[in-house]
C-alpha cells in the first residue's frame, strides 16, 4: 500500500498543473569584467565555466532520476538585460505551467514585461516584482541540457 501511495505521489508531482515557482533557475549579476570573474570563480572556487557562466547540476526532489540545472551568469556592467530594473542582479525562477502563471500574475496586477518565448530548452517570460526587481521565469526542458552534455558544477 505504501508503494502505491508513493507511486501516486510521483505521478502527481510529474503532472502538477498548478502555476507556481518550483525552484531557482539562475542567478545573474553585473560584473566589471565577466570573463575575468568567471576565471576567478573557476580557479578559486572550482566552478566549471563556459561562455555563459556555470551550470549547476542537481536532482529533482520529486523525480530523483531527473537531472535539473541552475545557471550562474555574470553580465557586463550596464547590460540592458536587467532593464527596466535598476538592480545589480536578477533571479531566474524555475516554474511549472508558465502560461497559467502569467495569467494569474496579470489578474493580480503584476507587470509582465514581454510575451512568453519558447526555445528547445524551455519557455521564458520577464516580470517586475513589487520593488522593481526584474525577474525571469523559466519553464525548463532539462532533458535538452542533459543531452547536450558538457561540464557542469556539481
Amino acid at each position: 500500500m505504501a508503494e502505491q501511495t508513493e507511486q501516486t505521489d510521483k505521478s502527481k508531482a510529474q503532472k502538477d498543473p498548478i502555476p507556481k515557482v518550483t525552484g531557482i533557475g539562475g542567478v545573474f549579476f553585473f560584473s566589471q569584467n565577466p570573463d575575468k570573474i568567471k576565471e576567478w570563480y573557476s580557479q578559486n572556487l572550482g566552478l566549471e565555466v563556459n561562455q555563459w557562466g556555470s551550470s549547476f547540476e542537481f536532482r529533482n526532489a520529486h523525480r530523483p532520476d531527473e537531472i535539473n540545472y541552475l545557471q550562474w551568469s555574470p553580465f557586463a556592467q550596464g547590460s540592458e538585460y536587467f532593464a527596466p530594473s535598476k538592480k545589480e542582479f536578477m533571479i531566474n525562477y524555475r516554474v511549472q505551467n508558465i502560461e497559467g502563471l502569467v495569467d494569474k500574475l496579470r489578474e493580480n496586477g503584476v507587470t509582465v514585461l514581454d510575451k512568453i518565448e519558447a526555445f528547445d530548452y524551455g519557455k521564458f517570460v520577464h516580470i517586475m516584482d513589487g520593488e522593481g526587481n526584474k525577474i525571469e521565469l523559466w519553464e525548463p526542458v532539462d532533458s535538452v541540457f542533459t543531452a547536450m552534455g558538457g561540464k557542469t558544477t556539481k
